[in-house]
This record gives C-alpha cells, structure tokens and sequence, in this order.
C-alpha cells in the first residue's frame, strides 16, 4: 500500500507539480541576471570616471607608442613595457583616427603630449576611445572571477566574488584608464583558472589556452615574470594528477605557448622586430639579473625592456607613507597602502576565504591556484622600489575575490552558524558595495572609512594612490566658476597641459613668496613632497577647498 508520502513525491497534489519547480527555475535565471547586473554597474562606474577624468601620468606615453604602432609599425617607443597592452589600447586609438605626425621627433613623453595637445586632435575624445578596450577587458575578467568561483564553489558564491570584484575600486580605477596594470593581472588569472580547469580533464584545451594567457601577460608587463615558474609547476600538477608521464610535457606546452605569445605581440607590432637601442639608455646589468636576462628566449627588446626595469629599480625613488617621506623601497609600503585602500569588507573576506581555502578540505586542492600566484606577486613587489601605488598589487582584488566567494560555502555542524555565518558574508559583500558607491565617481583616491574616506587619503599616501594628475579638467571647471578673474598660482604633478583647459597660472617656485597673492593650487603629490619655497607658501596660506579629492586650493 502506497504511503502519504509516496504518494506526495510519486503523484503530486494538482497544481503543485506546476508550482514546485519555479524557485529552480528562477535561481537558473536569478545567478545569470545578478552577474549581468553588477557588471553593468561597474561599466557605468568606468565609463564615467573614463569620461571625466584628463590623463593620468602614464597615459599619454601609451596612447602616443599605440599610435606608434599603428601608423609606423616600430618598436621605438616605450621599450620598458612589452607590447601587447599598447595593443589594447590601440584598438580604440585606431577608432579614434587622431592626426599623427610621422616626422615628430621628441621622446615618449614629448610624444605624448604632442599628440593630445599639439597636433590639432580632441584629448577628451581620444582619451575616452583609448581607454574603452581596456574597459571591456577589465569586464570579460569580472566574467573569469565569476567562473572560476562558481567552478570551485557554485552560482551563488560565484555572484558574491564578482561583486567584490565589481565593487573594488582599485579595479573601477585602473580599469577605466589606457594603463597595463589592470589587464596584465586580469591576465594572469585567466592563466590560473584555465590551469585549474585543466585537472578535471581537457588538457589538450586548457593547457595551450593556459599558456597563451599566461603569454598575455608577460606582454602586457615584465612585472608579471615572478609568476611564470608557479603556473608552470601548476601545469605539470593539473595533468601529473592523473597522468605523471604528462607532467613535464604539461608544463613545456605552457611555457613554449607564453613564449610563442610574446613574440607573436612584436610580430605583429614589427614584422622584421627593427630594435634600435642607441636611442634609449639601456643599462647594463651585471649579476644574476643580467645572466637571466641574457637567458630568456625572448626578443632583444623585451630583455633591453628588461634592462631598463632594473635600471629604474636602482634609482632613488621618493615615496610617501603616512604624513612621511622616504628615499628607497619600504617592504611594508604595500601592504599597508593595500590596507589603506581596500573596503574594510573586503579585506575581511579577502582574510577568511584564505583561511577556507587552505582549512576546507574539498577547497584545499584550489589553494595553489588562487592564493600562491598572488602572494608571490605580492612579495616581488613588495620588494621593488617603486612606492607609487597600490596599482602594483591590483592582482589582489582578482585573486582574492575568488578566494572571498568560497566563504559563504562553508558548512558548520550547527544550523545556526551556518546561517549567521551567510548572513555576515554577506552583509560584508553590502558594506563593500555601500563604501564603493559613495566613493563614486572618485575611485582613484579612495580609502576605507577606517581611514577617513577619499577625502583624507592624501594625508597617508601620495601619487597613483590619490593624485596622478586625473582631475585638471575639473580643476579648469572649478577655477572658471567659483574663482573667475583671480590670479592663479598652480603646481600641477600630471601630464595634461593646463593652458589647453583654459586655465592661465603661474608656477609659485619662480618668485618671491611675498610676490604670491590671490589663489594657489597645488597637486596633493606635490603637497605631499613639499619643501623649501613651497613648504612655505602652503604653511603661510589657509585652505579653502579641494578638487577630485587630489588637487588642494589655497588662498593668499
């Protein structure tokens, strides 16, 4: 005789077989609506700021070797970073068709400025166009945080690391300009995953795929090298698993791919690879780095490129840290900056999921995958001597975010925990949202509230961690309006031209103090490093407004 309750699973009650399957049905579509939805947000978030802000210090040297390449087909400016995202970036140049003039003559940076500011084109315009294809690239990462936390964790975890990735605005920053951080690591990451996914079978498609990735990114930045042994190693593990014999061909398949790539990237650039380095200063370098640097089978401009990163790791940069200046690399500069500038949900989530990753034992075998990439990216560049910004460790909130979506996974013996526990995960993932929003459109300056806000980051860290020269347009915009007809006293750190913005103002270092009356407006970098005359003038002069949480205004 059938039981109520095989009756109820065998025949169920009219209307009911009807009703059951609808919350299935609307999680299949609810995942896929909420990953479109945060996605959207973050592309309304980069194109704004994209729209908004005037070019940051390394852009226009990108946009000028991107035009480079494509009116000229030469390897001449630049050496110091690999191809590929300059390639990126030319993508929206070429769309863009600015005028380019082929007989201009002058450096990198002479070159930058020509072409946005003296050769008749639109820097708002073409600006806007060179830094769309990195936009949509920093997008199509979003959807590989997205896949590989759902391969490790399920669909709805997967929607928690994407909106960490989402609201992060250190990506929202660097995202949205022509620079090479952002895709360099997105890069790097799309190697790890394809690696992972290549344990579960499909080598003969994930390992090459793997590699090209991989590839990518050693042509976008050298920085990215330190990664190279990982995710070889990593690639004779995901097949050695199964087969031991595959192992070595696994990670010879990886590394032969990510070589192909970056001489594919000067190829295509040059198809004759012309590198004439007695225009550049190439330093020699001796020791160990010039031994690997010799050893590399990789073109003679990648490893001059090469040369030239170790050659300005020797000099004595200035960096800023907590209302101090220092000459030299700091290894504890990073952390902290990364401390400084990440959501306080962020980095708690950021902390447990490394914790799940390494206590739970169906996540353990991941943990090689998405937290040793990143720490040994961490440590190389926590011992470089460049202490600009944490845009030297935007890797974090790629890898991380995969890391932090595994949290909510996690299963206690009692209920109750469980529960509290998906409950505070995601009212982190809110808070992240919330500080993130309140930033906008500001990104670039940004620090958690535990710090003040983007309004007090200047006062702890300088240069691409706040003030990188973004905000002249709307500096131009603030001195017409509110302080029209009133002399202009400006130190200005960034590549824009003030003059093509309308804005007429001295530079306050070239006369007496007493003879600076009126306005002065000084880049937060500046104020950061002052001294001498214009330590004096800012102690003698009283504050009287800001613009873009970078540019401090004073009057005299």
């Amino acid at each position: 005789m059938m039981t109520r309750t095989q009756h109820t699973v065998l025949e169920p009650a009219p209307g009911t077989s009807a009703a059951r399957p609808r919350p299935r049905s609307r999680r299949r579509w609810l995942v896929p609506l909420l990953a479109v939805v945060l996605l959207a947000q973050m592309a309304v978030a980069m194109v704004t700021t994209a729209v908004q802000q005037t070019p940051t210090i390394d852009e226009p040297v990108y946009v000028a070797t991107a035009a480079d390449y494509l009116h000229e087909h030469r390897l001449r400016h630049n050496p110091e970073h690999p191809p590929l995202g300059k390639l990126v970036v030319a993508v929206g140049v070429a769309l863009a068709d600015p005028h380019v003039d082929p007989d201009f003559t002058g450096d990198q940076t002479e070159a930058g400025r020509h072409l946005l500011y003296e050769s008749g084109n639109d820097p708002w315009r073409l600006m806007l166009w060179a830094r769309l294809p990195v936009i949509v690239l920093t997008l199509l990462f979003g959807l590989v945080v997205f896949v590989f936390a759902r391969d490790l964790a399920g669909p709805v975890p997967a929607v928690a690391a994407l909106a960490l990735y989402a609201f992060s605005p250190d990506v929202i920053a660097h995202g949205s300009l022509a620079t090479l951080d952002v895709p360099a690591a997105g890069f790097l990451l799309t190697s790890a995953w394809l690696l992972w996914r290549a344990r579960d079978g499909g080598a003969r498609l994930y390992l090459p795929s793997a590699g090209a990735a991989l590839g990518a990114a050693l042509a976008t930045r050298m920085s990215t090298l330190p990664a190279v042994p990982v995710l070889v190693v990593l690639a004779a593990w995901s097949v050695g698993l199964r087969r031991t014999r595959k192992a070595l061909p696994a990670a010879a398949v990886v590394g032969i791919t990510a070589v192909a790539v970056v001489w594919a990237t000067y190829l295509v650039v040059d198809p004759r690879l012309r590198w004439d380095p007695r225009g550049t200063h190439v330093p020699v370098v001796h020791g160990l780095r010039g031994l690997l640097v010799r050893l590399l089978p990789l073109p003679e401009a990648y490893r001059d490129g090469m040369r030239i990163q170790f050659g300005l790791e020797n000099q004595p940069w200035q960096g800023f840290l907590f209302g101090h200046v220092h000459s030299g690399p700091r290894w504890y500069y990073l952390p902290v900056a990364v401390v400084v500038k990440t959501p306080l949900g962020m980095l708690a989530l950021w902390a447990a999921g490394a914790v799940v990753l390494v206590a739970v034992r169906r996540l353990r075998p991941a943990a090689p995958y998405v937290l040793v990439p990143a720490a040994v990216l961490l440590v190389s560049a926590m011992t470089g001597s460049r202490n600009l910004g944490t845009r030297y460790a935007v890797f974090l909130p790629m890898f991380l975010a995969v890391a932090a979506g595994c949290v909510p996974t996690v299963r206690w013996r009692w209920r109750q925990v469980v529960t509290w526990g998906r409950v505070v995960s995601w009212g982190l993932v809110a808070f992240v949202a919330v500080s993130s929003l309140r930033t906008f459109p500001f990104y670039l300056p940004y620090s958690n509230e535990a710090f003040g806000g983007p309004a007090k980051t200047h006062l702890r860290l300088h240069d691409s961690n706040v003030d990188w020269g973004q905000d002249l347009g709307r500096l131009a915009h603030r001195l017409h309006g509110r302080y029209a007809g009133r002399r202009v006293w400006l130190v200005y750190k960034g590549s824009g031209v003030p003059a093509y913005y309308g804005i007429r103002a001295s530079d306050p270092r070239r006369v007496p103090p007493r003879e600076v009356h009126g306005v002065l407006v000084v880049s937060d970098s500046a104020v950061a490093q002052a001294r001498g005359r214009l330590a004096q003038l800012i102690r003698s002069s009283r504050e009287v407004g800001e613009v873009g949480h970078s540019i401090t205004i004073y009057q005299r």
